[in-house]
């Protein structure tokens, strides 16, 4: 999946030369916190609705207010990951993109890449969760796999969910619904375990909350 496929232009950015009543009177008819300032094809940065909304002298031109500037960006070919933690960092609705040239070429959007999210296997195929921990220094994703493999098992998706005095929780999606040898096998190898959910429930749960966030922010 080629990020840039979701790269969109349909809202027009804003230039410099725009007064901020014409930013305010856009941010009225979107759902976004913040629109890109371009000037010449070049990013400028980012301006937060909360930052316009409060200016009472609307008739200035937004260059007047260079230092509200936001500049967050993603080039154009960046891992939706990365995407989501962008998103996530600036508290923001849409994410700049640019070229390797450092030109703007458009925007993308937050429902999109939830969008992206709730289509990977790790939320889509039917399986189960398991969440296992163990002392940072001794785990390795490549014993997990190995765990998993010699169950019958397949590893559909892992990350690690928490790292706190130095223990690190790791959540596996497995296409194994029956936990228990597995369970057995992680426990041999030192791994404690947190929770194994036999059906969805876990996944259900995060998909629901992706789901109604994008509702919301299609309101």
């Amino acid at each position: 999946m080629q990020t840039s496929d979701y790269i969109t232009k349909d809202v027009k950015a804003l230039s410099p030369n725009d007064t901020i009543e014409n930013a305010q009177k856009l941010f009225e008819q979107l759902t976004f916190t913040h629109l890109p300032v371009v000037e010449e094809q070049i990013y400028l940065g980012s301006i937060a609705e909360a930052d316009v909304q409060i200016i009472d002298e609307n008739h200035k031109k937004i260059a007047e207010f260079k230092y509200l500037y936001q500049s967050f960006f993603s080039f154009e070919n960046t891992n939706w990951l990365e995407l989501l933690k962008e998103f996530a960092s600036h508290d923001t609705t849409i994410i700049p993109a640019i070229n390797n040239k450092k030109k703007y070429i458009g925007y993308f959007e937050l429902t999109d890449i939830l969008h992206v999210f709730n289509n990977t296997p790790f939320l889509s195929e039917t399986g189960a969760i398991l969440v296992v921990s163990k002392p940072l220094k001794d785990y390795s994703f490549s014993e997990i796999s190995q765990i998993v493999e010699s169950n019958n098992g397949q590893l559909l998706g892992a990350f690690i969910s928490s790292i706190e005095n130095e223990i690190v929780e790791i959540t596996i999606k497995l296409n194994n619904l029956d936990l228990n040898n597995m369970i057995q096998s992680f426990r041999r190898y030192e791994y404690t375990i947190i929770t194994g959910i036999h059906e969805d429930e876990y996944l259900n749960s995060l998909k629901e909350r992706s789901d109604y966030l994008q509702k919301y922010l299609n309101i």
